[in-house]
């Protein structure tokens, strides 16, 4: 049986998340990470921490003016 192949959006959820000026290790659900000078470093829906490079974050994110509390 072939299975079809279907497409998905991610889901929009707003994440806090900041700009980092040092290096440093950052303990991650999978493992420590090291995370680089110019890295973001997010903070997840559980609130793990993990970085991602600036590059990844830019064309994942957009800035949220006016946040809405949940």
């Amino acid at each position: 049986m072939e299975q079809k192949i279907k497409k998905y959006r991610k889901k929009p959820i707003v994440i806090e998340a900041y700009q980092t000026d040092k290096e440093m290790i950052i303990h991650t659900l999978e493992g420590d990470m090291k995370a680089s000078v110019g890295d973001y470093i997010i903070t997840g829906l559980r609130g793990e921490k993990y970085p991602c490079k600036p590059d990844i974050f830019e064309k994942s994110y957009e800035l949220v003016e006016d946040p809405i509390e949940e």
